[in-house]
């Protein structure tokens, strides 16, 4: 009886609450402090035409610091990318291209591009303010027998967002993002994006992302192996001169 008590409290307070509150929920939710994979991105055209790319990533701080480094195709080889988030300025943003040997810094009014040919922007890949978004919550739906917080992200004009709005499907369990459709600055739907997730010692992560652009008709399918957390990560890996530095593990 106690416990039949306890969801129904607990399933009252989840409908009464605004979007803002959601969003914090899952802005606040358990991470590890930091985070490596193994990544794989392949990218299909309109033609049915595939490339696929392998990484290593590295991240810490709940993703605000991440460092990418390319180990295939052969063509893609030791081609690293840079990104630290920040609170109280633009984020930071820097590619290595050993075949020029140079490195590109990519400026917020850039993020809007494409990261290695694929459906992510520098944009998706980065994390969203919560004071730089309006959150609007939508009638509940369950998807696929989750049952579903929606709702209505709208990006305000100092988030310099390429996008007018997203529509989010955040599965209330395990407050994880289970679907996504963003909207371009027309209002025309841009992006449907997919994502499945995994429990690992005791933290819920991603561990496939599917994106479909239905404006180019292309897709990206990008999926995270062998995952490890909490390893110790030193913060000063997240440095520019480490794009040149290839991983051992």
């Amino acid at each position: 009886m106690k416990r039949i008590i306890t969801i129904s409290v607990l399933a009252s307070l989840l409908m009464g609450q605004s979007g803002i509150e959601i969003a914090k929920m899952v802005d606040e939710k358990l991470s590890p402090k930091d985070m490596s994979n193994k990544t794989k991105m392949v990218l299909t055209n309109s033609k049915g035409k595939t490339r696929a790319n392998t990484m290593i990533s590295k991240t810490m701080d709940g993703n605000k610091k991440q460092i990418i480094w390319f180990l295939e195709p052969k063509d893609d080889k030791g081609v690293a990318f840079l990104k630290i988030e920040h609170d109280d300025k633009d984020d930071e943003m820097r590619m290595w291209l050993p075949a020029f040997k140079k490195i590109r810094r990519i400026s917020s009014k850039k993020k809007g591009d494409s990261f290695m040919g694929s459906d992510l922007s520098y944009e998706d890949m980065s994390s969203r303010d919560l004071k730089d978004n309006d959150h609007n919550r939508l009638d509940d739906e369950i998807i696929n027998g989750k049952d579903c917080f929606v709702l209505e992200v709208q990006p305000k004009k100092e988030a310099k967002s390429s996008y007018s709005k997203h529509i989010s499907w955040i599965e209330k369990s395990s407050l994880m993002a289970i679907k996504e459709n963003s909207y371009d600055k027309r209002g025309q739907l841009k992006k449907k994006k997919e994502f499945s997730h995994k429990l690992l010692k005791g933290y819920y992560l991603m561990d496939r992302v599917f994106v479909e652009d239905v404006q180019k008709k292309h897709t990206t399918e990008v999926s995270f192996e062998d995952i490890k957390v909490d390893m110790g990560i030193k913060e000063n890996l997240f440095q520019e001169k480490n794009l040149k530095r290839m991983p051992r593990n």
